[in-house]
């Protein structure tokens, strides 16, 4: 998935085990006795507690299961998907959907994808689905929604006729603005995600149900996608025949405005930006990025696709994304990404995160993150190593390429850490438990989330595997590194795009063949255990550690500029939007001991109207004995609170504790494995 959520949003910002199902109850001689004894049981115990006696009790009604699981056999014959995305003014898609059908059937059941890959989570958008209609031979067909599994759609074929292919039409309502969902449709780009414009048949693996994919976009507008077979007439796409698997890990970016740049090893850059202007990147931008698949390959040991297509959209217009696939990764950068360069830098992150996860999280993959269909639940006990570990690979790739350089790399380890080290939720919930996040939260804004804790199994499982790095150098004397086991983890049958599920007993066994150590005790300590030190370890063994200055890291700096946010978290324990508004509370804070939560408004600072910077030097200036008094408005209240502090602004920053020019192992973490030309003087 995307980089890991923040404290608070910056606008942007999945075993073949089969899961156990109730059956159709069966009315035999063993359960008629059985339901004999619970009646008298019952009769029983209402007679001796006559207080039951007086009011109903119904008893459950079974849940029968009319949905087949998956089986790993073929579906027969070729479905053929035709989707319409050419109404950009609506935001619709428009699909027909013929479904082969075989001799015989007399109920069809289709499944809409609802545990979707590299979210997590059941977030297939079901309610966007709308129009539903199947007709066969030009006849119109009954269909029911399951009242247990409403994904599902069972279709009644007629006895009288046979029938040899069922069509299915539908519209897909994309958002057309934010509080909808996702803007995927634009007047000049559309995001075209298979899973949210197609049903499947219920009862096979997906990968062995055969698709023909057709998609007719805006005249002008170029596609790209890492489907195959391309071919295109006038203003409709066609792709050659692919299994659901791969066409659902295969979305498609298009625009009015596009370019393409080759990165080597068969990778390509698709840009679609806004405006035509701001495409026009520099030979040193696409260099990073050629570094980026060089530095990849160093670190791996192998690529795990045929080809590799970077779909990255330039735009404030379509809705933000960082979303993986094997051999593609859906991206969106603001506009300026490449005419303002510099200023972007600390966003760069995104595209190493992203092509990260083809290894780690595609190719190799969770046992009970792999799933035979999208039906079938996730299960998210392991995503500090899905996401943990790429968002570990991604920070080192992105220092390695110099796609984001090492004080903005830093100053991102030094807000994990900061955060960590003053996070209240650590007390309570372990990482691993975070890992659920994704199914009961889907990223839903909580009211404490320092309190709540959130998908820490992003950073706080980078952090870990950090750890994981330095305790391998100086165990070895710094003769291997994370690079030994990330070869032995990921560096298998080149250019194999299928995927080898792991359980943690792998983790614990190759980190052992590359350094000897207790690596089953490290996991369940820093992993599964709540109540842990904040986990700096990895930083201060890397010739670093954690300390508070009164500005923002670069890293911060630039992300509090570019979301428009006054961030005092670590000083007052509020983070405050452009409209004075508290967005985030740090519980025990000092704001939050004085009774300020989120959705309060910031009205006035010691009896002057509120500014940012006026706040600040408050803050600053209670450290001496002023008073720090704020004036917030909760709906229609108003009330004045003087806050207790004196610890002036705090902002995390990491600080080198060795020699300046002695590189410790984080620096050599992040230090480039290809050859690097000097620079010119």
């Amino acid at each position: 998935m995307a980089l890991a959520p923040t404290l608070f949003v910056l606008g942007r910002k999945a075993t073949g085990e089969t899961i156990a199902r109730p059956r159709k109850v069966r009315h035999d001689s063993r359960m008629i006795h059985n339901t004999v004894v619970a009646t008298l049981l019952a009769s029983a115990a209402l007679v001796s507690n006559p207080a039951l006696a007086a009011n109903s009790a119904p008893s459950a009604v079974p849940i029968v299961q009319t949905v087949p699981d998956a089986k790993d056999v073929p579906y027969p014959g070729t479905i053929t998907l035709d989707i319409d995305a050419s109404d950009t003014v609506r935001g619709v898609y428009r699909v027909t959907e013929t479904i082969p059908v075989a001799a015989g059937t007399r109920t069809l059941t289709l499944l809409y994808p609802q545990w979707l890959p590299g979210n997590h989570g059941p977030r297939g958008p079901l309610a966007e689905l709308v129009d539903l209609t199947f007709t066969a031979g030009g006849r119109k067909l009954e269909w029911k929604r399951d009242p247990v599994e409403v994904f599902a759609f069972h279709v009644t074929l007629p006895a009288d006729v046979a029938v040899s292919e069922v069509v299915a039409k539908f519209i897909h309502t994309s958002p057309l603005q934010s509080s909808e969902g996702r803007i995927s449709m634009t007047p000049d780009m559309v995001n075209l995600q298979w899973e949210r414009v197609s049903l499947y048949p219920a009862g096979h693996y997906v990968r062995q149900i055969q698709f023909k994919p057709f998609v007719t976009l805006p005249a002008g507008f170029t596609a790209a996608t890492a489907l195959d077979g391309q071919s295109q007439l006038n203003n409709r796409w066609a792709w050659a025949p692919v299994n659901y698997e791969v066409l659902v890990d295969s979305p498609i970016f298009a625009g009015r405005y596009f370019k393409k740049w080759d990165l080597g090893q068969k990778v390509t850059l698709n840009v679609m930006a806004d405006k035509p202007e701001q495409l026009e990147a520099k030979s040193e931008h696409i260099d990073a990025h050629r570094a980026l698949v060089t530095e990849a390959r160093l670190a791996f040991g192998a690529n795990h696709f045929d080809h590799y297509e970077f779909l990255l959209a330039l735009s404030d217009k379509i809705g933000g994304i960082g979303l993986e696939h094997h051999r593609s990764s859906e991206n969106q950068l603001e506009p300026a990404a490449f005419t303002e360069w510099d200023k972007q830098e600390w966003d760069r992150g995104l595209l190493p995160h992203e092509y990260g996860h083809s290894w780690s999280g595609k190719f190799r993959r969770p046992a009970r993150l792999w799933t035979p269909d999208y039906r079938q639940p996730m299960q998210g006990d392991l995503l500090w190593t899905y996401e943990g570990q790429d968002q570990f690979w991604g920070l080192v790739l992105a220092a390695r390429s110099g796609l984001q350089s090492k004080p903005i790399v830093l100053g991102q380890l030094a807000t994990w850490a900061g955060g960590f080290s003053e996070q209240a939720g650590r007390r309570w919930r372990s990482v691993e438990d975070t890992g659920n996040d994704p199914v009961f939260a889907a990223r839903k804004p909580k009211p404490f989330a320092s309190l709540a804790r959130s998908e820490d199994y992003y950073t706080e499982g980078a952090l870990v595997w950090l750890e994981a790095d330095q305790i391998i150098r100086a165990g070895t004397g710094g003769r291997k590194s994370i690079d030994d086991f990330a070869k032995l983890f990921f560096g298998m049958n080149d250019g194999d795009y299928g995927e080898i599920p792991f359980e943690v007993d792998e983790i614990v066994t190759k980190l052992n063949q590359v350094h000897p150590y207790d690596w089953k005790r490290f996991i369940d300590a820093k992993i599964n255990s709540p109540g842990q030190p904040a986990p700096l370890q990895g930083i201060e063994k890397g010739g670093y550690k954690l300390i508070w200055k009164d500005e923002p890291n670069p890293y911060d700096k630039a992300r509090f500029a570019e979301a428009k946010v006054n961030n005092l978290a670590y000083s007052l324990g509020v983070v405050i939007d452009k409209d004075a508004k508290v967005v985030a509370t740090q519980w025990d804070g000092a704001a939050f001991n004085a009774g300020v939560v989120t959705g309060s408004k910031i009205v006035a600072v010691n009896g002057l109207t509120y500014d940012g910077d006026a706040l600040k030097k408050a803050v600053t200036a209670a450290k001496a004995g002023a008073p720090l008094e704020l004036l917030f408005q909760r709906g229609d209240r108003f009330q004045t609170v003087k806050i207790d502090y004196k610890g002036g602004l705090r902002y995390p920053w990491l600080e080198k504790t060795g020699a300046d020019k002695v590189p410790g192992g984080l620096d050599l973490l992040l230090a480039p494995k290809r050859p690097v030309k000097a620079a010119k003087k």
